[in-house]
């Protein structure tokens, strides 16, 4: 049994050392077939790690960074490779290595390069998720994040489709560009904690609200008080300490950090309008390529938002929530009926990315729930996440078989294909019901979660953060994405038989003709069964992701209460001003009166203290005005 402190380090180095491994001037790694074995057993004994990882993972408490440790780079500047896992990175880590093997099988057939650098650059693509996943030092993590892009870039430029290179370029620009704000907005959070000091206004309290992951720390020291020495006033990069910097900065400075951290965040996800870069590089990918960034390279961005921005700059996230949540929304019905116009398969499916993200952005900006209750928009949209990921990615790999077939993606020119390849049919009308939400399927769960925390999201003075006027055109766009891959499993999969030039894959099916081999099916196999399983029995899941979700809104939920405690305060001053008023000179005289004055002087202190006090006011104190009764001077008349 390995170390607690070794086991992450282990799993991030395995990929990367397995990608060197092929760089060996052994002759049967220089053959097709000897790389793809090579490369599949590898990526298999990752998995394998990583399932010995979660045996070891202290499954009642997620919540808590687990395998903490850290591996010291620039003392000077406070940098080093701190690592550990919580119950979202967990499960990242396990969708990642998962993912891996079942692409490297289905990539034999479509690869016509080179074997070998195509296997390198699949390695290296894991190893830098996995660091991304794992780190908790903000710079460890954007140096994982940024190194995404590069053997995607390889991917798609090399072993691409049409116009590979154009999609390779506008993809690497576009997305590091946008990063390139995001590290200026974590420099700039970092010099700010720079200017802080034990005894700027309010430091001790923000840090006595983090449970912070201390390492050697002296015997008889709290844990807050090793931060605050370890932290405050430093060049730190630290995520925890520099969630305390955040929330220390005044508003404008976090609106600011918050809008380059979306650049970058936004742009990964994608959230419309910054999604233009995606469908080409979905379309002009080989398979691989596809399966990997929809099922895990788009997970960065909302992961990045959970894991930094929200907990960092928990003002700006709520005061941006809404405009947020608008673009989230926008973009699902935009990119919805964009797939229903598709011609190309690949295509609609890339769009569809976009517009499933979208829900992604709505249930972590929701903000229902408490900060000792969880939120089920956030945990929802985490799940989601992890679905999207299995649901695109079968979907992908079942239409790179139609391609390897038939050498085209045209929806029109294939129809029927159940009546020959039964086996295929069977497993892409399962992942395409698992992209609609049908109960019984992973897609459902995360779908549900998202859109009932968005309509249930918490009100600040009366007016939800969300709330129904962003759920029910969200939900409009659950019903497009029933209408268009309907329409795609029914133009594809069923009608008369229609197809193009066949070309032989030199692989036997299952039933014989044109149906999955059993390489094929192996590939698809796993994909679809944890579809099944996640759909009917999402509990393990639910229970192990809300903790550490928790642990990540909570302060946004703080910042709620804190609104509401200062209206509340403010219209328990109105309340007292009114008692005071009450009891000054005009009032005593006015008693002495006429008559008329003397009935206007007795009424009760409650209708004096509505001449003071607004009734919204009172309303938020829970004081409802009861109506004057005018029945007794009626019956005096009488």
């Amino acid at each position: 049994m390995l170390p607690e402190a070794y086991t992450i380090p282990f799993q991030l180095i395995m990929p990367a050392a397995f990608a060197l491994g092929l760089l060996l001037p052994f002759k049967a790694l220089g053959t097709r077939k000897g790389a793809w074995i090579y490369s599949a057993t590898t990526s298999t004994l990752s998995f394998c790690f990583t399932l010995y990882v979660a045996s070891q993972f202290n499954w009642s408490d997620p919540g808590r960074l687990q395998f903490v440790g850290e591996i010291p780079w620039v003392d000077n500047w406070n940098l080093g490779f701190s690592y550990g896992l919580d119950g979202m990175s967990l499960w990242l880590v396990m969708l990642t290595t998962f993912l891996m093997p079942i692409v490297v099988l289905g990539s034999l057939v479509e690869v016509k390069g080179d074997m070998r650098t195509f296997h390198f650059w699949l390695h290296i693509l894991e190893a830098a998720l996995i660091g991304t996943f794992i780190a908790r030092d903000i710079v460890f993590f954007y140096v994982c994040f940024e190194f995404t892009l590069i053997p995607l870039f390889f991917l798609i430029g090399i072993f691409g489709h049409g116009e590979k290179l154009k999609a390779a370029k506008v993809f690497f620009y576009y997305t590091f560009t946008a990063s390139l704000l995001t590290m200026a907005g974590i420099l700039y959070v970092a010099w700010f904690n720079t200017t802080l000091t034990p005894d700027t206004p309010g430091i001790s309290e923000v840090y006595s609200s983090i449970e912070f992951d201390p390492i050697d720390k002296p015997e008889g020291m709290s844990d807050q008080e090793w931060a605050e020495q370890e932290y405050i006033g430093q060049w730190t990069f630290n995520i925890k300490a520099l969630w305390a910097a955040g929330r220390m900065m005044p508003f404008e400075a976090q609106i600011l950090v918050m809008l380059a951290f979306l650049a970058g965040f936004g742009v990964k996800t994608p959230l419309f309008p910054f999604h233009t870069w995606l469908p080409l590089a979905h379309t002009e990918a080989p398979t691989a390529g596809s399966v990997d960034l929809a099922g895990l390279v788009l997970k960065l961005g909302p992961y990045g938002l959970l894991r930094l921005a929200i907990p960092m700059l928990p003002v700006a996230a709520l005061t941006l929530a809404p405009y947020l949540a608008a673009l989230a929304v926008i973009g699902v019905i935009y990119a919805a009926l964009v797939c229903w116009v598709q011609k190309d398969a690949k295509k609609l499916v890339a769009y569809s990315s976009v517009s499933h993200m979208g829900f992604c952005i709505l249930g972590l900006f929701a903000f229902d729930g408490t900060k000792d209750a969880g939120s089920i928009g956030a945990t929802g949209a985490f799940i989601y996440m992890l679905s999207h990921g299995l649901a695109t990615g079968g979907m992908f790999l079942c239409i790179g078989m139609l391609y390897d077939r038939f050498h085209t993606r045209e929806i029109e020119r294939m129809s029927g294909l159940a009546k020959i390849m039964p086996a295929w049919a069977v497993f892409f009308c399962v992942f395409a019901f698992a992209s609609v939400g049908l109960p019984g399927l992973n897609g459902f769960i995360g779908e549900f979660l998202t859109m009932l925390g968005t309509f249930n999201s918490r009100t600040v003075n009366g007016t939800p953060i969300l709330g129904p006027w962003f759920a029910i055109p969200a939900a409009l766009g659950v019903i497009l994405a029933a209408i268009y891959l309907l329409y795609l499993v029914g133009k594809i999969v069923f009608g008369p038989l229609n197809l193009p030039h066949w070309e032989d894959t030199g692989e036997t099916g299952i039933a014989g003709g044109h149906d999955l081999s059993y390489r094929e099916a192996m590939t698809l196999t796993p994909i679809a069964v944890v579809c099944v399983v996640i759909g009917l029995f999402p509990y393990p899941i639910l229970r192990s992701l809300e903790p550490a979700i928790q642990e990540h809104t909570r302060f946004v939920h703080e910042e709620i209460d804190r609104i509401e405690a200062e209206a509340a305060a403010g219209a328990a001053a109105a309340l007292d001003d009114s008692g005071l008023n009450a009891k000054s000179p005009s009032r005593q005289d006015a008693k002495e009166g006429s008559p008329e004055d003397k009935q206007t002087t007795m009424k009760p202190a409650l209708y004096q203290t509505a001449e003071i006090a607004s009734e919204e006011d009172l309303a938020l104190l829970g004081i409802a005005i009861p109506k004057p009764n005018n029945t007794e001077p009626e019956k005096e008349a009488n």
